[in-house]
């Protein structure tokens, strides 16, 4: 009986993982939107109406602002407002940009703010760890949501999704590892997932990039739970940890169901196979997740049906970062976080500028 069986669970298994394939799905062309050739960006947002925001965090190197919005002229202005980007050390960081990872829009194209407010990826200052919601319409804030009793001294909030019709925003933590329900009625947040290795690196995975092992410090670079994606339909929350290849989804019926424990809800896990070393990700209205590949300088496409295929591939893709979907483009970010003086023994490897891109979807 055991031998019938095991033939079984192994079929049951690859059928729930994503089959890959190599072939590229057309010709993509890569347009240039904004470019840096000073400040390291890493995050894109892009209104309904093509508004285009981008944010700076506060790592090694020159910093000027922490959020922008790109005008029609190529030039950043400080978003919202100037005061919002003066913040230095020392000072009280509740209702400033301190260290600012990324920027999102939502279907009702209200901007997020995700202030990790970790300076240097180091401990976060003064309990200030926060997500903002502007509105488009006004350009205020309308709401600011505290995250430290959720995410520690710690913690490192990076990316974030909303579903605007359960008005939930779920928020990934590469710091500590974990995902972060927030409900944005309520404000309340809840962490979860902390200990369940599907948001932490395979320790044995070496992270390669450029042909060299990627370090900091020494030591190789393991980064926890990064990019995520949400389903159209708000039913599935695509997840994975950066340094390793390993990519998850999870019902979000089982995300906020409060009456599970740990193991539990560890349980509601799916492994979707090994696909791409990736930063961000994200899914359009069809339901495709589109990933960067890291190692690869490439873009691949995960359909509906879990089939992975390549996009597109350039060379211009040096650390796809972050990702926004608006009307048929899909925009991206490059951060070069690899040729940062941090990860090359003090030498700036960087060759050209940070750039925001757009490409249509396919």
């Amino acid at each position: 009986m055991k031998k019938a069986i095991f033939p079984l669970l192994v079929l049951v298994m690859l059928a729930c993982m994503v089959m890959h394939t190599e072939y590229a799905l057309a010709q993509a062309d890569l347009q240039p939107v904004f470019r840096d050739n000073t400040y390291q960006l890493t995050g894109v947002a892009v209104s309904k109406k093509g508004r285009v925001f981008i944010n700076y965090p506060l790592w090694s190197g020159p910093h000027k602002y922490s959020v922008a919005e790109v005008m029609e002229d190529g030039v950043a202005m400080p978003y919202p407002n100037i005061e919002m980007n003066s913040w230095r050390p020392g000072q009280d960081g509740s209702d400033k940009w301190v260290c600012v990872q990324a920027v999102y829009v939502d279907k009702d194209d209200y901007l997020y703010v995700v202030d990790a407010a970790a300076p240097q990826m180091g401990p976060v200052y003064r309990a200030s760890n926060k997500v903002v919601k502007i509105n488009l319409k006004t350009n205020q804030i309308e709401r600011t949501y505290r995250l430290n009793a959720a995410a520690g001294i710690h913690s490192y909030i990076n990316d974030i999704r909303v579903d605007t019709r359960k008005q939930v925003a779920y928020i990934s933590n590469s710091g500590e590892g974990g995902i972060i329900v927030l409900d944005l009625n309520t404000g309340k947040a809840r962490q979860l997932l902390m200990r369940d290795p599907s948001v932490h690196p395979d320790p044995a995975f070496r992270f390669v990039v450029d042909g060299q092992l990627l370090k900091k410090k020494g030591k190789p670079v393991k980064i926890n739970s990064d990019g995520i994606a949400l389903s159209p339909d708000g039913e599935w929350l695509y997840y994975k940890p950066l340094s390793d290849k390993r990519l998850y989804r999870i019902s979000t019926d089982a995300l906020l169901n409060t009456t599970l424990n740990a193991k539990q809800l560890s349980a509601q896990i799916k492994y979707l196979g090994e696909i791409a070393v990736t930063d961000g990700m994200i899914c359009d209205k069809k339901g495709n997740l589109y990933l960067g590949d890291i190692q690869n300088y490439r873009m691949v496409q995960v359909t509906p049906d879990l089939r992975a295929t390549t996009w597109f591939r350039s060379s211009d893709l040096i650390w796809p970062d972050s990702y926004s979907i608006s009307g048929k483009y899909l925009y991206l970010t490059t951060s070069q976080i690899q040729k940062q003086p941090d990860y090359n023994r003090g030498v700036n490897k960087r060759t050209s500028p940070y750039m925001v891109y757009k490409v249509r979807l396919p």
